[in-house]
């Protein structure tokens, strides 16, 4: 005659013989934890850069040899950086205001919107701030932010047949980008300037919109 399965037994076969609860809150554990490591989780507050030069450097050359795709000369290809930074700078520019939503103030003014790129949004993406803003002594509506260093040229090695080329564009489509987004509208071109010192120097010529001139000299 066959013995009965103890209670022990029997509950320890009830619960090996549902293995599926088991796994499922395993996999639920595994989702949340993936979903927690996403970068919409992540803190927009935080300070730290999120990419490494060296990627940058990579990314960015990548870049650069793709504009040179079907392009008919340096104007064009410049155009092409300008656009992908421009693209770069509306995101930054949103960035930047919810970071300083706390403190943010609208800049009413050109020289305190200048200020603002020169300082915090060229830290927010390149690591640190341009090095000079200069105002034109010719033209009231030119203004100067001068890196001397700028990262764009920093890792690119430029061919013979387009040495006239300044990949320093894509930093002046980030400028007209936060420009455009502030309501400053604005050209921005970018000017190889180099020296003994500094053979990269690049100053980005900023030249605003006749209306931007005319609300500047109302609010004097």
């Amino acid at each position: 005659m066959s013995k009965l399965p103890t209670p022990s037994r029997a509950s320890s076969d009830k619960s090996s013989s549902h293995p599926g609860f088991a796994v499922r809150s395993s996999a639920t554990s595994s989702s949340l934890a993936s979903r927690r490591a996403t970068v919409y989780d992540r803190n927009m507050n935080r300070r730290a850069p999120d990419l490494a030069l060296s990627t940058f450097a990579f990314l960015f050359s990548e870049m650069v040899q793709y504009s040179q795709k079907n392009v008919k000369g340096v104007q064009e290809m410049e155009n092409r950086l300008s656009a992908y930074g421009y693209h770069v700078g509306q995101r930054v520019l949103e960035l930047a205001t919810v970071r300083e939503i706390k403190n943010a103030k609208r800049e009413t003014r050109v020289l305190g919107l200048l200020q603002f790129i020169n300082t915090t949004i060229w830290k927010a993406i390149f690591g640190k701030v341009a090095d000079a803003l200069e105002k034109s002594k010719d033209q009231e509506d030119e203004y100067m932010i001068i890196d001397n260093n700028p990262v764009a040229n920093s890792y690119i090695s430029v061919p013979k047949e387009l040495s006239s080329l300044d990949c320093a564009s894509f930093q002046a489509g980030v400028i007209e980008a936060v420009m455009d987004g502030c309501q400053f509208p604005a050209k921005i071109t970018a000017h190889s300037v180099p020296t003994e010192l500094y053979p990269l120097k690049t100053v980005f010529l900023v030249k605003l919109d006749p209306l931007v001139i005319e609300r500047e000299k109302y609010m004097r």
